[in-house]
């Protein structure tokens, strides 16, 4: 039966159909341009809980955190003008990683619209070549309509950003209307025909492998378990692309290594032998092709299976052999159906690729007091399996990646777009969700001051999550670039820091500054015992780039 209707301001006829599409978390930075949703927010604070942070930029990063991590759009609130501006980047984070998200905008009165009132802003010029609609709400009895819209654009195909622009008026106007019903996403699987083509694709292939890296909003750790299965079934290798590599049990026979930046240059000649390629969810860029280098354009010389959750990622540089476009959970879980119809012949093939994983990860490359293999590999043995581990950009990635070993879907939060100040905020977003997990969140030291002040936010709400500051006084990455292009003339990378210790003491947060794997592990342990958030600085050698490169050997020549 229909609910009775009743007369509501524009802001919580909002609120109410965001409730009625399950929302429980919202991310803002407050502003005077959205008044009216800020006095709705009053009345539901134990139904939709209000995030305060310190910057837009991290507002819209942990609303893309949270649709990664759930599936479902992350909420953002900011206001008009520098506030959507500030915005920008976590949006461009939602656009280029497939996540869905809605970034609700503060607007200047509609009456004037178009005159160079206050902070007005033209939200489609500013987000029209990044997010998936974009849109102002004029019509307060226009809102379930489309906050229904808004749900059903970002979840749909390709997951991505939506903004809504909400004139400040149209906020505080009257009107009679009914919140729309939970939107559930149409999901399409793969035609019987594109897994018979897939089938004998396989049954013709020498020497296969799979890559996976799915949108993480359009995969669960059911499609890992499903994925799991199918390799099993047809002893397929697998690997895993840049920054997706909780989507397959790292720790399985079958499993080869990440194919991305500092991989395994093993893996690389491994990928070069494959006569067969199918690349499930990820898309074919220039990280994991190596500039558009790997493969032959338009059309590989390697057979070419590529699976979608949208028509955008396919097609657009490489032709396939076999498209698929479908729902990336309702495609594993057809996989995980099918069976070869002789035993593959590949055995050896497949132990092959994965001894060169285990070797490559087992190597500690360059070393150093720190020690960052052993900290990583120490971390990866010692805490749960569920443990989330976010970071943000910068050469401090490369021993995550390589030594970090994940098993569950959910635990690796970092963006393909590969953006700095990212970690902080996205690992707030994590522990909002899951106050019962541990949360890693590791940052360089230019990475972590670009939204560091959300420590402040991460002490407010209790978060459980240790912030790890990886310092080496330097744009380590950036540096890293300029001597191999111009060796010794390197400009613009080092830097001034504080003592991050004391820093995040000054917030109420306990910290220690560590030089060594031992100190490392004795405080780590320590921190590690009590609630709430917690940060240790970790002083590295600004001469160790990363694993596999020392400055002083790019110097060299």
């Amino acid at each position: 039966m229909k609910e009775k209707v009743k007369t509501q301001t524009g802001g919580r006829l909002l609120i109410d159909c965001l409730l009625r599409q399950g929302a429980t978390i919202g991310y803002s930075v407050p502003g005077e341009s959205y008044l009216g949703v800020l006095d709705a927010l009053y009345d539901v604070p134990d139904q939709l809980k209000l995030i305060i942070c310190r910057q837009e930029g991290s507002v819209a990063f942990m609303a893309e955190a949270h649709g990664r991590l759930t599936g479902k759009p992350g909420l953002g609130f900011v206001t008009r003008g520098p506030g959507a501006a500030n915005a920008v980047i976590g949006v461009q984070t939602a656009h280029l990683d497939g996540t869905p998200m809605i970034l609700f905008v503060g607007q200047v009165p509609r009456k004037n619209r178009e005159r160079g009132a206050f902070q007005e802003l033209d939200l489609k010029g500013l987000f029209g070549s990044m997010a998936k609609l974009v849109m102002d709400i004029d019509d307060a009895a226009r809102i379930p309509e489309i906050i229904s819209r808004a749900y059903r654009t970002a979840c749909s195909g390709r997951p991505g950003p939506v903004i809504l622009g909400l004139p400040d008026d149209m906020q505080l106007d009257e009107v009679i209307a009914t919140p729309g019903d939970l939107i559930k996403p149409t999901r399409s699987g793969p035609s019987e025909k594109a897994l018979n083509e897939l089938k004998k694709i396989i049954a013709n292939a020498q020497k296969p492998l799979v890559l996976i890296g799915a949108k993480p909003s359009t995969w669960s750790q059911q499609a890992n378990d499903y994925i799991q299965k199918f390799i099993e079934n047809y002893n397929l290798p697998v690997a895993t692309v840049f920054r997706r590599q909780d989507q397959f049990d790292n720790g399985h026979q079958n499993y080869v290594g990440v194919k991305g930046v500092g991989n395994d240059p093993k893996l690389e000649e491994y990928v070069d032998e494959a006569d067969v390629l199918i690349i499930i969810g990820a898309e074919m860029t220039d990280i994991e092709t190596n500039g558009y280098q790997k493969y032959d354009i338009p059309n590989p010389r390697q057979k070419l299976v590529h699976i979608s959750s949208g028509h955008e990622d396919i097609g657009r540089v490489f032709q396939a052999d076999l498209s698929i476009v479908c729902d990336m959970n309702e495609f594993a879980k057809s996989l995980s159906d099918l069976k070869p119809s002789i035993q593959p012949p590949w055995d050896d093939w497949v132990k092959k690729g994965h001894k060169n994983y285990q070797d490559f990860t087992i190597n500690k490359g360059n070393m150093q007091d720190a020690d960052l293999a052993g900290i990583m590999k120490w971390l990866s043995k010692t805490l749960p399996d569920d443990t989330i581990v976010s970071f943000g950009a910068g050469n401090y990635t490369q021993w995550i990646q390589r030594y970090f070993s994940h098993n569950l879907f959910g635990t690796q939060v970092a963006t393909q777009s590969a953006i700095m100040g990212y970690s902080v905020p996205a690992a707030i977003s994590a522990g909002m969700l899951y106050p019962e997990k541990t949360i890693l969140s590791f940052a360089g030291d230019g990475c972590f001051l670009m939204n560091g002040q959300e420590i402040a936010t991460a002490i407010r709400y209790n978060t459980n999550v240790k912030f790890i500051v990886i310092n080496n006084s330097r744009y380590g990455s950036i540096q890293m670039h300029q001597e191999k292009r111009f060796p010794e003339r390197s400009i613009a990378v080092e830097l001034t820091n504080p003592d991050f210790a004391a820093l995040a003491r000054a917030y109420g947060i306990p910290a220690m500054q560590v030089k060594t794997i031992n100190d490392f592990i004795e405080t780590f342990t320590e921190l590690n015992r009590t609630a709430g958030p917690a940060l240790i600085e970790i002083i590295t050698d600004p001469d160790v780039i990363t694993p596999s490169i020392m400055l002083s050997d790019l110097r060299k020549g």
